[in-house]
C-alpha cells in the first residue's frame, strides 16, 4: 500500500515538474514573440550615390555636373544601360530596454530579407552578409545595405531626364529615401532559437514601423 502511495505521489511530482516546464516554455516563447514584435524600422538616408560612375552627391540639377560627366552620362543612356550603386541606411530600434515592463533583451538580426521599390517599381532584392546586434537600449542601430543595379533597366521610359531627376532625388543635394520603400523580412536569434518574422514588412523613410 506504501508502495502505491508512493508511486502516486512521485507520479503526480513528475505531472508538476512537466506542466510547470511547459508553462514556463510557453510563457518564454510568448515574451519572445511579444519582444520581437517591438523591433521597428525606418529608412534612414542615402549615401555615395553614383550613376555610371559620376557621383550625384552635392548635385541638384543637371547644369552642376562638369562636361565631362555630363557627355559620361549622355554616353551610358545611349548604350542602354545606367548602372547604379549607393548605400541604403536602414534604421532599427529595439525598445526593449527593461523598462515599461519590457526585458531588456538584445536582437541579433541574422537575415534580412529585403526587396526594394523605387518609385513604386519593383527591383532588385538581396539581404545581409553578417549578423548585426540591435541592443535593447532604446537607441538607433545602422543596417547598411550596398545597393547596385541598373536604372535604365527599370525606367527607360522615363527617358534621359527623367532618370537623371529621379536620381537626384535619390542622391542629389537634397536627397531622400522617399521615392524608396522595403518589402522585408527579418531573421532574429533570439533566446529560444532563430526566429523569421512569419510576414514581410514594409520599411519607409517617414516613421518607424
Amino acid at each position: 500500500m506504501k508502495k502505491i502511495k508512493f508511486i502516486l505521489t512521485l507520479f503526480t511530482a513528475v505531472l508538476f515538474i512537466i506542466n510547470f516546464n511547459s508553462c514556463t516554455t510557453a510563457r518564454r516563447i510568448a515574451e519572445t514573440l511579444t519582444n520581437l514584435q517591438r523591433l521597428q524600422f525606418k529608412l534612414e538616408n542615402v549615401e555615395q550615390f553614383r550613376l555610371s560612375g559620376v557621383s550625384f552627391s552635392g548635385k541638384s540639377k543637371l547644369s552642376d555636373f562638369s562636361i565631362g560627366d555630363g557627355l559620361n552620362l549622355t554616353k551610358s543612356f545611349a548604350s542602354k544601360s545606367f548602372p547604379t550603386d549607393f548605400v541604403l541606411n536602414v534604421a532599427a530600434k529595439n525598445p526593449n530596454d527593461g523598462k515599461g515592463g519590457t526585458t531588456q533583451t538584445t536582437a541579433t538580426m541574422t537575415g534580412f530579407d529585403w526587396q526594394l521599390y523605387i518609385d513604386g517599381v519593383p527591383t532588385i532584392s538581396g539581404n545581409i552578409d553578417r549578423a548585426i546586434d540591435i541592443p535593447g537600449t532604446g537607441q538607433t542601430s545602422i543596417i547598411p545595405l550596398r545597393i547596385s543595379l541598373d536604372l535604365f533597366k527599370f525606367f527607360e521610359d522615363k527617358g534621359y531626364n527623367g532618370i537623371i531627376n529621379l536620381a537626384l532625388a535619390i542622391g542629389g543635394l537634397n536627397s531622400s529615401p522617399a521615392k524608396l520603400k522595403l518589402d522585408a523580412r527579418p531573421t532574429v536569434t533570439t533566446p529560444i532559437g532563430q526566429i523569421t518574422y512569419p510576414g514581410r514588412i514594409t520599411i519607409i523613410d517617414k516613421q518607424f514601423n
